[in-house]
């Protein structure tokens, strides 16, 4: 079995001091078309990276997108955006997101949006 595909955002092209480790974006593409895996912040700095990475993840497959939250820092008003348009490519496909494992953070700030309404929201899982 191939190794996961993994995208590593690092906005300043730098990896020395703190500031440049907060601002790494790390996706993992568990299943081609149906699960990925991402860590660090969602901001405006990750958002390009990680639009495409869903987009390519939508078009290419079929059923439920995954996206596995485990390792999400924190998202702000861009990540949130991004996410929203991942719902509304993947409704247009035929398919639907599912956020697994999000902190309480962020599922405190989807009720309060009620986005918790739009997204199909489930306790972590296994990745396949």
């Amino acid at each position: 079995m191939p190794e996961p595909d993994v995208l590593i955002v690092d906005p300043w092209g730098t990896t020395k001091g703190a500031h440049a480790m907060l601002a790494e974006f790390n996706i993992e593409v568990l299943r081609p078309g149906a699960d990925i895996a991402v860590r660090g912040r969602l901001d405006v700095h990750s958002a390009p990276a990680v639009r495409s990475a869903l987009h390519h993840l939508i078009d290419d497959g079929t059923g439920d997108v995954l996206i596995h939250g485990e390792g999400l820092e924190i998202w702000d008003s861009c990540g949130l955006g991004v996410l929203v348009g991942a719902h509304r490519r993947a409704r247009q496909a035929g398919r639907r997101v599912v956020l697994t494992g999000l902190p309480a953070r962020e599922l405190r700030l989807l009720r309060a949006t009620r986005l918790i309404r739009v997204f199909a929201v489930e306790p972590a899982s296994a990745p396949a």
